[in-house]
């Protein structure tokens, strides 16, 4: 289970900062987009409003409908958990393409900053790794032998 969340991981992540290279050099070769002013004061705080989505609330609202909707079971099968984290983990991979739209886009420092902090936040808390997933089988009581 950890080997597929881990491919699914990385195959969500890489196209990002793939992104994030191929527009760091167009950026050092064309200086900037020539984005209109209302579209940055418009643009800038939703974008800062989604990544925030993505990345905190989301995830929180998801994880807490899940343990509500298991609350009576004593315990979950292990497919269910993947499932459970394999959602967990695409929503909040949302976050670094919306960063890498935010650096493209050329925002302003301080959205661009937080952005960036609430994707480098998705990206190290959401990665699957097997202590963080013993840790969600312990939480939901996921049974291996079934």
């Amino acid at each position: 289970m950890i080997d597929r969340l881990k491919k699914l991981y990385f195959t969500l992540l890489i196209p990002s900062l793939i992104g994030f290279v191929i527009g760091y050099a167009v950026k050092y070769f064309y200086h900037s987009m020539n984005i209109p002013g209302e579209v940055m004061a418009f643009g800038a705080p939703l974008i800062f409003i989604l990544s925030a989505i993505f990345a905190l609330a989301l995830p929180i609202f998801y994880r807490t409908l899940f343990a509500h909707r298991r609350r009576h079971l004593t315990g979950i099968v292990p497919a269910e958990l993947f499932k459970f984290e394999r959602n967990l983990i695409g929503m909040t991979m949302v976050t670094p393409y919306l960063a890498m739209v935010a650096y493209l886009m050329g925002l302003p420092r301080f959205h661009l900053a937080g952005i960036i902090l609430i994707a480098l936040y998705a990206v190290y808390y959401y990665y699957p790794s097997r202590k963080r997933i013993a840790f969600e089988e312990r939480i939901f009581r996921a049974d291996r032998r079934k």
